[in-house]
């Protein structure tokens, strides 16, 4: 079975990941894709449940993020959608960086139109450390120092991304770490409700308590001499090499795909995840990837 990196355009950055793609026999020029067959028909009957329902198990739930930038100030604040990609292309989520913030703030919300911190349709929100290595995802849930006495309504933490920095500079691919609370035997997400940030995702990683916490990293792309690129096979559901493009394993099972996320197009990438991730959590990790990360590149 011979094998072949997607060439990206001229110039594509060094830590680009190229598709994969298969071909049977040898000198063939037509590379037949080896496609994965398609979703079963996904039912949205009530929005907020299902982007932050997991998905269910055995079930790939693909979806398309598409990046805007008309307007005054989009080329700094884009607003990235997405949806399910299907006949149908249902809505989930629309996500856009908060200005005048301090760190890179990404409200999430579960209306196209309405992007308000305050608005009945905001549903969670992304926030990096001030390098931009690290990212937490919480759900719409009360800031902790303003719970009162009812800590059942305090914001839960979804999931936590860090990306290795490139001290030395290599343009090699990138290397990134997502955090995500465990399930329970109902299989459902066990809640993660901090006090603090001394008590979160990062810190029990980091503490290495992993006690109902699971730790999944970035599949490694392999290095290919003929196309001088780094591959990975996304099974025909990316076409463009970018430093973008990833799949997220568990150390366990690495041909597991837990999600993928790769270039389409200038402005439109897919975006696939399994169970035990929901569109949520799957979201703020992409948009995690968008960011411009000084230390990283």
């Amino acid at each position: 079975m011979a094998r072949a990196g997607l060439e990206g355009s001229p110039g594509s950055p060094r830590g680009a990941v190229h598709e994969e793609t298969r071909s049977k026999g040898s000198g063939l020029a037509l590379q037949q894709k080896e496609e994965r067959p398609p979703s079963p028909v996904i039912e949205v009957d009530n929005l907020e449940e299902f982007v932050l329902h997991p998905a269910p198990q055995g079930v790939t739930i693909k979806c398309r993020v598409t990046r805007d930038k008309k307007g005054m100030d989009r080329g700094l604040y884009p607003t990235y959608y997405l949806h399910l990609d299907n006949d149908k292309k249902v809505f989930l989520l629309a996500g856009r960086k908060r200005k005048k913030s301090k760190t890179s703030n990404y409200l999430i919300s579960i209306d196209p139109t309405d992007l308000s911190r305050g608005g009945e349709n905001f549903i969670g929100k992304l926030r990096s450390n001030l390098m931009g290595t690290k990212f937490t995802v919480f759900d719409n849930g009360a800031n902790p120092d303003r719970a009162n006495a009812d800590w059942s309504n305090v914001r839960q933490e979804l999931s936590a991304v860090v990306y290795e920095t490139n001290v030395l500079g290599f343009k090699g691919p990138r290397k990134m770490t997502v955090i995500i609370p465990g399930m329970n035997s109902d299989n459902e997400r066990v809640p993660i409700r901090p006090r603090n940030d001394n008590d979160g995702l990062l810190m029990r990683w980091q503490n290495k308590n992993m006690d109902n916490v699971i730790e999944l990293h970035n599949k490694a792309p392999v290095w290919n001499d003929e196309t001088q690129s780094y591959v990975l096979n996304f099974h025909g559901r990316v076409t463009h090499a970018s430093v973008k493009n990833f799949q997220i394993v568990h150390g366990s099972d690495p041909d597991y795909i837990v999600m993928q996320f790769g270039r389409v197009a200038d402005d439109a990438f897919t975006m696939d995840y399994n169970y035990p991730l929901c569109a949520l959590q799957a979201f703020a990790i992409a948009l995690s990837s968008f960011d411009g990360k000084l230390a990283c590149e």
